[in-house]
């Protein structure tokens, strides 16, 4: 990966950590501030936000494959949903094939994680020009 690719992945992706016996006690005590995920997840399957953990979870990811990121809270928009103002959290998605961009879309929803039942939620257009 060039200088260059790696500045940029810095500045966008948040700090993560790999999860080992090492370094469990310092993430437990500072749990508040990461999301835990599996190292071959997808879709949030398996992910947990640390300050939902039980101790009897953190165990199970200590036995796992996991790694920490930290928290970073969900930007949020305006929406009109039938005439009212309501704020909504945005989870913007690229999806790609073989390096390419196929589409660009957000998630539109509330809650703890993206749904489709959300009122005035759901994609929306990213607009690039």
């Amino acid at each position: 990966m060039s200088e260059e690719n790696a500045a940029l992945l810095e500045t966008g992706v948040p700090r993560t950590l790999q999860v080992t016996a090492n370094n469990a006690d310092e993430l437990w005590q500072e749990r508040r501030q990461w999301f835990f995920k599996p190292v071959a997840g997808y879709g949030s399957k398996g992910a947990y936000r640390g300050s939902k953990l039980t101790k009897g979870t953190f165990a199970q990811i200590l036995e796992s494959d996991y790694i920490a990121q930290a928290y970073v809270p969900p930007s949020e928009r305006l929406v009109l949903v039938d005439g009212e103002r309501r704020k909504l959290k945005v989870d913007a998605r690229l999806y790609t094939y073989r390096g390419d961009l196929l589409l660009a879309a957000a998630r539109l929803y509330q809650g703890q994680t993206t749904n489709f039942r959300t009122p005035g939620g759901g994609f929306a257009p990213i607009l690039v020009d």
